[in-house]
């Protein structure tokens, strides 16, 4: 038993595996239920103030969505497009609609738009802390120029915690 325990122990040093003393657990900041909350409702009164029913989704660091909240008559197609746009701003880091001209203008990236659950429309913003991206809010059912306004609203309310 001493022999495979020594090859066991050789082998993994020779990978390269660092030794038990070097791990450590990983801390991250996260879009919680609550703040989803808050930045979703801010989205949806600012939307329901300017005349239009929406539906806004919020996701959080790893693209899974927190919080979706749809106005009692939003069109039914808006879920799906508020999710992916959430999904797009959270994974590149962006707003949804710089994602999309930065895809347009360089065919070296516009691969990306192949990538499951992204889409190159306006309304999806990051969430950030300084340059961490934390989650991501997308809005749709307004044109998108309101898409992307009731978003800022909605990162507006939640401004003070993402300092």
């Amino acid at each position: 038993m001493s022999i495979r325990m020594a090859l066991a122990a050789g082998i993994v040093a020779a990978c390269g595996v660092p030794a038990a003393a070097s791990a450590q657990v990983i801390t991250h900041r996260d879009v919680g239920v609550r703040m989803g909350l808050t930045i979703a409702l801010a989205a949806l009164d600012q939307c329901e103030q300017d005349g239009n029913s929406v539906s806004v989704a919020v996701v959080d660091r790893a693209g899974r969505l927190r919080v979706f909240l749809q106005s009692d008559k939003a069109n039914p197609h808006n879920i799906e497009l508020a999710r992916r746009k959430a999904y797009t701003a959270r994974t590149f880091g962006r707003t949804s609609a710089d994602w999309a001209k930065r895809t347009a203008e360089l065919p070296e990236i516009s691969a990306q738009r192949q990538l499951d659950d992204v889409i190159a429309l306006r309304g999806g913003i990051p969430i950030k802390i300084g340059n961490e991206t934390i989650g991501g809010v997308g809005v749709s059912g307004a044109n998108s120029e309101g898409d992307e306004k009731c978003a800022i609203a909605g990162l507006a309310k939640v401004a003070d915690q993402l300092k």
